[in-house]
């Protein structure tokens, strides 16, 4: 299956800015996302959708893209998750992230199916880390990112296996869970979080 390309965002005028989030589904850490511009002239190969890269290949491609291209990261925090729930919350850090770009782009793609609550011209892509060069690219930025963080969290909340499983609810994770309880990291609008009393 073809990887990542520029078809969909030709039609497009530029700069055109490709955005993606890493983190809705863990139990715990910030939803992290990222806005990326690249210049085509200057494209590293290898760019793909980051669930398809390994983490040496991501880490590679993400210093490559910095080095060539405007990034922008967004992050919304974990009482900003409980407050506002995990959509928005994505969607709150696409903003930030689009802001953090330096560049105000004449058109935004944005992974998913819906967008953001804001005025600027953009189409979201079901896919589009599969489909779209720009949106690909930004999906291996958040998801450095935010595994980046994740190992810095868990050296200050040691327990619970982060570096490994990023705040996913593996076994692991949940039995670290039921003997630790859970971190000030926690999302605890998030089952089975909000379960402990500690939140009540």
């Amino acid at each position: 299956m073809p990887g990542p390309s520029f078809k969909l965002e030709k039609p497009h005028p530029l700069p055109l800015a490709g955005v993606d989030e890493a983190g809705r589904g863990p139990l715990a850490g910030p939803v992290v996302a990222a806005a990326v511009i690249l210049d085509r002239r200057r494209v590293p190969r290898g760019i793909d959708d980051s669930k398809k890269l390994n983490a040496g290949a991501r880490g590679e491609l993400c210093a490559k893209i910095r080095a060539v291209a405007h990034v922008g990261v967004g992050i919304a925090t974990v009482e900003e998750i409980d407050e506002i729930n995990i959509l928005w919350a994505s969607m709150l850090a696409m903003e930030r992230a689009v802001a953090a770009l330096g560049v105000e782009p004449a058109m935004v793609l944005v992974d998913g199916n819906r967008l953001p609550r804001w005025s600027r011209p953009s189409q979201w892509v079901i896919g589009g880390d599969a489909l779209c060069m720009s949106i690909a690219a930004a999906s291996i930025i958040a998801k450095e990112e935010r595994d980046r963080m994740m190992a810095d969290y868990d050296a200050h909340h040691p327990g619970y296996g982060w570096s490994q499983n990023k705040g996913y609810g593996t076994p692991a994770h949940l039995d670290a869970l039921s003997r630790l309880g859970p971190s000030p990291l926690h999302r605890k609008s998030f089952a089975p979080i909000a379960q402990y009393s500690l939140f009540g």
